[in-house]
């Protein structure tokens, strides 16, 4: 464990108009306290759970890799502000950490096969192999098999949009296991029932207002996804 808690201040936002500052989720959930290596934000989209996740990086001073050619016209000035009106406590000092995302998993991926053209031993740490020569759900693997070797705090958004359920339970197995050892916390934003199965885990539901645990049983992924399997025609 390195985060303790994340504080909400919505008597500090600039506005009430203008998302995030509109959710009445950020101004319900005042704190959010973890209490195991791996904490699950769970809910439909829009109701804050990648928007908490990139402030609590900012917060952090955790980087978030953002491609110059994806740059856009913000239109919304306030989308990205949250982290500015939130504060965060450490178990035992500040460490580092990284953030992920699919969507620009490819991106870094180019980046890295560039510098491995004049440093070649970078791809030591991936394996030995380019990451672009690799699957993408084979990349992602090489990526967090090494990256979550070490000591950090990972925030990850919605990691299973490119592995295989074989790959998901994976990925589960290795959170498992570097949140056992006592060196790596992980907060993750995910739609999979598998991840979400992760033992230990603790769920944070964003579809209640303020935000609160529940079980793994009662989330509305397992109770769809469950009751789909037992009999898929009453859903076609």
């Amino acid at each position: 464990m390195h985060l303790k808690k994340v504080t909400l201040l919505p008597e500090k936002y600039p506005n009430k108009e203008y998302y995030p500052f509109n959710l009445p989720t950020f101004h319900e959930t005042k704190t959010i306290v973890f209490q195991a290596p791996v904490s699950i934000f769970v809910g439909e989209n829009g109701t804050g759970k990648s928007t908490l996740l990139e402030a609590i990086c900012r917060k952090c001073d955790i980087h978030i890799w953002r491609s110059l050619e994806n740059t856009r016209f913000e239109n919304n000035p306030y989308e990205e502000a949250l982290y500015r009106f939130i504060t965060v406590e450490w178990m035992d000092g500040v460490v580092p950490g990284s953030f992920f995302t699919s969507e620009r998993s490819q991106e870094f991926a180019r980046y890295l096969d560039e510098w491995a053209k004049k440093d070649p031993g970078m791809l030591n740490y991936f394996g030995g192999k380019s990451l672009m020569t690799q699957s993408h759900g084979q990349s992602l693997m090489s990526f967090f098999r090494a990256r979550y070797q070490k000591k950090g705090l990972y925030l990850l958004d919605e990691p299973e949009t490119a592995l295989s359920p074989r790959s998901q339970l994976e990925l589960v197995n290795l959170i498992r296991d570097m949140g056992k050892a006592g060196h790596a916390q992980f907060i993750i934003a995910t739609h999979s029932p598998i991840l979400m199965a992760c033992p230990d885990a603790k769920l944070y539901n964003f579809d209640d207002i303020p935000v609160k645990e529940i079980d793994y049983e009662q989330t509305d992924h397992y109770k769809i996804y469950k009751r789909f399997m037992e009999d898929r025609t009453r859903f076609l």
